[in-house]
């Protein structure tokens, strides 16, 4: 792709023609697994059902909310060091996953039955959209780029992620701790070693979801493809939490109506950080932490492009207090774009890179 390409010019690709293409090739996608299964699609123990159900919820729910926060003025502060096309964003509503996370939660609870590790799962996720509401909420009070303090963050987090573990603690055996490694047929006993590892997946997931919300359709669509897949590959032992991952594939698709670039609405942290803990818990309560991380690889780039660049920025700090910069700007899809990339270009080139990791992992674990 030519790094010269300007942002509206080398694509022939539309925001929307863009996620009207997901919608469909998730949607087949998950006839597909439900066909495999053996299961019919338009049941609610399916894959099928609750991914459409949920995303013509969310995005009618969208129609409703979007002007109350236009009311609310909850606009998004757009950092002026960024790309320069991203400073006509500013205003754009934020906030965005109050009104797609609880209505695909709520319908995976429905169809799952209130299954308890649903519920469990659903607790972890509303706990961190929380979180993210809290940070988001100070931001626009402040009028600032600056929510809560980032020690206050980690530590909801680090709280919200204790109280998951101790439900798995007390509700499942023993053999959770033995981290499955599919392609050796092979489990890795960590014992009490697992604990701190599902503490730091939690976090750490939940915050690399975060960092890769930065370009208008970009965490929606790559979360959608990764939920899907997760849920296809946990559904022979764990049907309803194949229903929840199907519900929250569903909702990131709904949002993405209207988050697709040029974005309405934005999610905020309350959305990436609920979707990043719902990937996390999910895993972790599934034995699923290798899919999880091949599935994140999109999100674990763009966590490494910040710390390098925060490393390097430190490391080659001169008398005068300034460092280097191994990037134009961190994450990793700033850079490309003040490289050139279009955001459109960024999205759809994301999307692929997901749906490869996708069809990695259930090559892995097949359905």
């Amino acid at each position: 792709m030519d790094a010269k390409l300007s942002p509206n010019q080398g694509s022939n690709i539309s925001g929307i023609g863009l996620a009207s293409g997901l919608v469909v090739a998730l949607s087949v996608a998950a006839l597909i697994f439900d066909w495999l299964g053996n299961r019919t699609p338009w049941q609610g123990m399916s894959l099928t059902l609750p991914l459409l159900v949920c995303a013509v919820s969310s995005a009618a729910m969208g129609f409703v909310v979007i002007p109350l926060l236009q009311a609310l003025k909850t606009g998004q502060i757009i950092r002026e060091d960024g790309p320069q096309a991203h400073l006509k964003k500013a205003g754009t509503p934020t906030m965005g996953g109050i009104f797609f996370i609880p209505v695909a939660v709520a319908i995976a609870c429905i169809f799952a039955n209130f299954a308890p590790e649903v519920l469990a799962v659903s607790g972890l996720t509303l706990s961190y959209g929380f979180v993210g509401w809290l940070d988001d909420w100070q931001i626009l009070r402040r009028k600032s780029n600056k929510g809560i303090s980032p020690k206050m963050k980690l530590a909801l987090q680090i709280v919200f992620a204790a109280m998951f573990c101790l439900w798995l603690m007390s509700t499942q055996d023993s053999q959770i701790t033995n981290i499955a490694l599919p392609w050796v047929s092979f489990t890795l006993p960590l014992g009490f070693l697992f604990w701190p590892l599902a503490g730091f997946a939690l976090v750490a997931e939940s915050n690399a979801t975060n960092l890769t919300d930065g370009v208008d359709g970009l965490a929606a669509g790559t979360v959608a493809i990764a939920l899907l897949a997760l849920g296809a590959i946990v559904a022979p032992a764990y049907p309803g939490l194949m229903v929840f991952c199907a519900a929250l594939s569903g909702g990131c698709l709904g949002f993405l109506a209207h988050n697709r670039n040029p974005a309405r609405v934005f999610m905020g942290d309350t959305g990436s950080l609920a979707l990043g803990g719902a990937l996390a818990a999910v895993a972790l309560l599934t034995n699923s932490l290798v899919a999880l991380f091949i599935l994140s690889g999109i999100f674990f780039v763009e966590t490494i492009s910040v710390i390098a660049q925060v490393g390097y920025y430190k490391a080659t700090k001169g008398p005068d207090g300034k460092g280097k910069r191994l990037f134009k700007m961190a994450p990793l899809h700033h850079h490309l774009e003040l490289s050139g990339w279009s955001e459109l270009q960024v999205v759809a080139v994301f999307y692929i890179i997901a749906a490869i990791l996708a069809v990695i992992c259930l090559a892995i674990a097949p359905v």
